[in-house]
């Protein structure tokens, strides 16, 4: 159904070009939409529906019926007689005819992309479906998922669709209040660059609209239609390991998850078991600060101590007293490649628990 919002800038415009004045009324003859107040024709127009015409002048109005599929869906009142209001009549039904039917069809795709998404259609519905709607199902594609902070004040759903433009093959969907969903067509030789080009473009342009801290995660590419939902899940997934792992990135790939992919994964009570046998009752939120930035600072140069203390500006020795102070208190010596990594994992599962815990409430 088109929104009256479009059918009033429609006839406005049309008014415009054809300096006639227009009323779009329901079969109850209720105005819709309207150039100028024709409420005198309401009765007419009610007469009119029920009357086996699809055309007709009533005392110097036009009347004209507009059909959706063969159901009458609108009554449209032209001011005036003759034969060019007649024509202008007829060219009006006929574009608010064509919108009904491409608002029709958009409604039909944006509904057959999200039960696609949600893994609600049979395997035989999809490509009959796909096929009565004109849609390619083998063409290369993949699944942006967009989150930001004020997506729902500035209607970050339209935004999105501006962007990419009325003619594209890009279908821009939602499916809850959180996010928005692109399923972004891609050339043969598509490559991850250029599928994160479109993502910086999109975050540039939605920001230079207002929205703050806009945030994209993509899964891999499909080269099926029925395999869109497979890279809408990764998609989801990296959306929130990005979160958890990576929150210092604004564009984050299904494919550049690593590690964090496995721990996002699992079950939190074989969380809980690992961190007590590496840590006994202690968290790494009771190290102090010092502690926390001296491990960071590690990591971040590959366990590398010259490095690291130059770094921090402290003498090495320095550097080696908190080293061998975390290993008293811990077990691991973060010299040892096998105990760093053992330690590393231990405080990504860590942030991924306080996450969880969040997220519950």
């Amino acid at each position: 159904m088109i929104s009256n919002q479009i059918l009033q800038n429609t006839i406005d415009g049309l008014k415009g070009i054809a300096r006639v004045e227009l009323s779009v009324m329901d079969v109850d003859g209720k105005e819709v939409a309207a150039t100028m107040d024709l409420g005198r024709c309401s009765r007419a127009a009610v007469d009119f529906a029920l009357s086996p015409a699809d055309s007709q002048e009533i005392q110097g109005y036009q009347y004209f019926k507009v059909f959706d599929e063969q159901q009458l869906e609108y009554i449209l009142v032209v001011s005036g007689s003759g034969e060019d209001v007649y024509m202008v009549g007829k060219m009006v039904a006929f574009q608010i005819q064509n919108l009904l039917v491409a608002y029709k069809e958009r409604f039909d795709k944006d509904n057959f992309i999200k039960n696609l998404l949600l893994d609600n259609l049979l395997l035989v519905d999809i490509y009959s479906r796909a096929k009565k709607l004109h849609i390619q199902t083998d063409t290369p594609r993949v699944v942006m998922i967009v989150e930001c902070d004020n997506g729902r004040d500035n209607n970050a759903l339209e935004l999105t669709r501006g962007h990419f433009g009325a003619g594209s093959k890009d279908f821009v969907t939602v499916v809850d209040e959180n996010s928005v969903i692109i399923v972004k067509d891609l050339s043969e030789a598509a490559a991850n660059r250029e599928i994160e080009k479109a993502a910086e473009n999109l975050q540039s342009s939605l920001e230079k609209e207002g929205l703050r801290n806009v945030r994209i995660a993509y899964g891999t590419v499909v080269r099926e239609i029925k395999e869109v939902s497979r890279s809408y899940k990764e998609a989801k997934m990296a959306l929130d390991v990005g979160k958890i792992f990576f929150d210092e990135r604004n564009i984050i790939a299904y494919n550049q998850l690593g590690i964090g992919r496995l721990i996002y994964q699992l079950p939190i009570p074989l969380c809980k078991m690992f961190i007590r046998e590496i840590f006994g009752g202690k968290s790494p939120d009771d190290f102090d600060e010092e502690t926390l930035i001296t491990i960071d600072k590690f990591f971040e140069n590959s366990l590398n101590v010259s490095e690291t203390s130059r770094q921090l500006f402290i003498h090495r020795n320095t550097l080696v007293y908190r080293l061998d102070k975390l290993q008293k208190s811990t077990g691991l010596d973060l010299r040892v490649f096998e105990d760093a990594i053992t330690f590393k994992i231990a405080l990504m599962v860590v942030k991924y628990m306080k996450y969880i815990e969040n997220s519950q409430y």
